[in-house]
């Protein structure tokens, strides 16, 4: 918590260092609404095979300019992310995992031009876990069955990994950046943006005492985004 704490701070100096450098400078509103599409994994360790799994985002957006080229940018986000895990040496086998988060990131936002800008969002990103949903094939829910009875060997309970027990950890944080194309128009602004989300907080109980395999269970997202700005006046 201390770190995400540290990073929000840190986002806000950012955003408001250089307000007091110009007077001239009328600071601007912005509400916007967006989504997009995402491709998300979870970085385990030891490592899990797995495929993107596809997902989508929305929610609504809130951009203070404070500064020529520089400002602040805080959103609110439903996204679907998950993974698709992958069975090498066994065809029978199949899992996908579908995560729901709500997300709020905190991001410094700097931008150069005037009709068309380059824009770099940088900052901090919590979330909270809103449910979450699996399927699994037969094959794999008979073997898990197997390796969850009492007759079963040590080593037979080791083959059925705990990536598919319930989610221990429903709060989420991370770093997020993106880059991207402002278009301004004549009804607005619209952002086109790449984003990169780099969790720092682990789903799955991953301390030293605990007895699950995993020293690492974090989300890692890929976003593709349009957002639609209006002033606020």
């Amino acid at each position: 918590m201390k770190k995400i704490l540290a990073l929000v701070a840190l986002t806000l100096s950012l955003g408001f260092s250089l307000n007091a450098q110009s007077k001239e400078f009328k600071p601007q509103l912005f509400i916007g609404a967006g989504g997009g599409m995402i491709f998300s994994t979870v970085d385990f360790q030891p490592k899990v095979l797995q495929t993107q799994q596809r997902g989508v985002s929305g929610g609504f957006s809130v951009k203070y300019i404070s500064e020529k080229h520089l400002g602040l940018i805080g959103e609110i986000n439903y996204t679907q992310r998950g993974w698709k895990e992958q069975f090498e040496d066994n065809a029978d086998f199949a899992y996908n995992r579908r995560l729901n988060y709500l997300e709020m990131p905190l991001m410094t936002h700097i931008y150069m031009g005037r009709a068309v800008r380059f824009i770099i969002n940088v900052g901090p990103q919590i979330g909270f876990l809103l449910g979450n949903s699996a399927d699994m094939s037969p094959a794999l829910s008979a073997k898990m069955a197997e390796a969850e009875s009492a007759a079963a060997t040590d080593e037979a309970k080791k083959q059925v990994g705990p990536q598919y027990k319930e989610i221990q950890k429903k709060f989420d944080y991370g770093i997020i950046g993106g880059l991207g194309l402002e278009f301004n128009t004549g009804i607005g602004a619209f952002n086109l943006e790449g984003r990169y989300y780099f969790g720092l907080g682990d789903m799955f109980d991953t301390s030293i005492a605990n007895k699950d395999p995993f020293s690492r269970a974090a989300n890692r997202v890929i976003y593709g985004k349009l957002t639609y700005y209006f002033p606020f006046k």
